[in-house]
């Protein structure tokens, strides 16, 4: 096939795009600055500048693809600016107005599949109850945007192309903004995760996360979640976190400080356990890292060494993915239905 990507260079894309070329797909790559192309061309990329929000421009670059993967995003730059006014709000335009844009653009010049990121916690609080992709999404204010991705992908199937759409849970890996600002609480005894303490959170490795996306280049059109098999409770997922850091167990938020700490902490204080069973069905797909406790170990050991997010991007290439999870404790009852 011949790919477009956006987000090439994102956290889920540098993996994912080396992985479809190992496939023998022909690979086209968006990036904003020469460095940043120079480094997908070395790949075997064919690296392109283009405006996301200029349709014609892009129906021009699309023309001879097969399929779009739109992986556009724009993530503050730390835990802490997530919550300032107005941190949200490129996101919110890649979202709203570039993923439309896209998609005009794809239908235009014959693409027959576009896939496109999507955000599994604007799922609504379910308690103990699993999640599928049947449950209607309930976006908070930061990220009620992803419903007009959502629906530019629907968009799509509606005119007679396969649309995809991916609902990652929460990401994790040696390179994730987050996961570092974690570490860094939770070695000094607090962990800045809200909700009570027996809430759900859904999780998946960045690796897993790339292969989803392979996996959603030959499924059928719909909306699939993405997240391992077993969503661990909020206490469970900090103390296996300060395990893996040798830490002890970390304080958690009270709960006023949820009510204060605007739509981005009420979102996070959700209880999640998102269900992978329909992607797993359709695809084979299946996450290597079973639980967070398996994929802790990777993620967090060159964080301890005291790397920096930049300096860890070389070391998590797809070519060094790990073939076969560390054993590690599991929670039996929270597997995936």
């Amino acid at each position: 096939m011949r790919i477009f990507f956006t987000g090439a260079t994102g956290v889920i894309g540098r993996r994912a795009i080396p992985l479809c070329l190992a496939r023998g797909h022909e690979v086209t790559a968006v990036a904003r600055s020469a460095e940043k192309r120079a480094a997908l061309e070395r790949l075997g990329a064919r690296a392109v500048a283009a405006d996301l929000f200029d349709r014609d421009q892009l129906s021009t670059v699309l023309r001879g693809h097969d399929a779009v993967v739109n992986l556009a995003t724009h993530i503050p730059a730390s835990s802490l600016r997530m919550v300032l006014p107005g941190a949200w709000r490129e996101n919110d335009r890649l979202r709203r107005e570039a993923s439309a844009a896209l998609v005009d653009a794809a239908l235009a010049a014959g693409v027959g599949r576009f896939v496109q990121e999507s955000f599994a916690p604007v799922y609504p609080d379910r308690g103990d109850a699993w999640i599928d992709e049947m449950t209607p999404i309930a976006p908070a204010r930061y990220n009620r945007t992803v419903a007009d991705a959502e629906h530019a992908a629907a968009r799509f199937c509606e005119a007679g192309g396969a649309g995809v759409v991916l609902r990652f849970a929460v990401f994790y890996g040696p390179d994730s903004r987050f996961l570092a600002d974690l570490v860094r609480a939770v070695q000094h005894g607090y962990a800045p995760l809200f909700g009570p303490p027996a809430a759900y959170i859904s999780s998946v490795a960045h690796d897993d996360a790339a292969a989803a996306v392979i996996a959603a280049l030959a499924v059928a059109s719909g909306v699939y979640n993405v997240a391992d098999d077993e969503p661990l409770t909020h206490r469970s997922f900090v103390d296996s976190l300060a395990d893996a850091l040798g830490a002890p167990a970390p304080r958690l938020p009270p709960s006023w400080m949820t009510v204060v700490g605007g739509s981005l902490a009420r979102t996070l204080a959700r209880s999640l356990r998102v269900s992978n069973r329909k992607l797993k069905a359709a695809s084979g797909w299946a996450p290597i890292f079973r639980t967070v406790r398996d994929g802790w170990p990777r993620a967090v050991g060159p964080l301890i060494g005291g790397a920096t997010v930049s300096d860890l991007r070389a070391a998590t290439r797809p070519e060094r993915r790990r073939q076969g999870a560390r054993p590690g404790a599991r929670t039996p009852p929270t597997r995936a239905p």
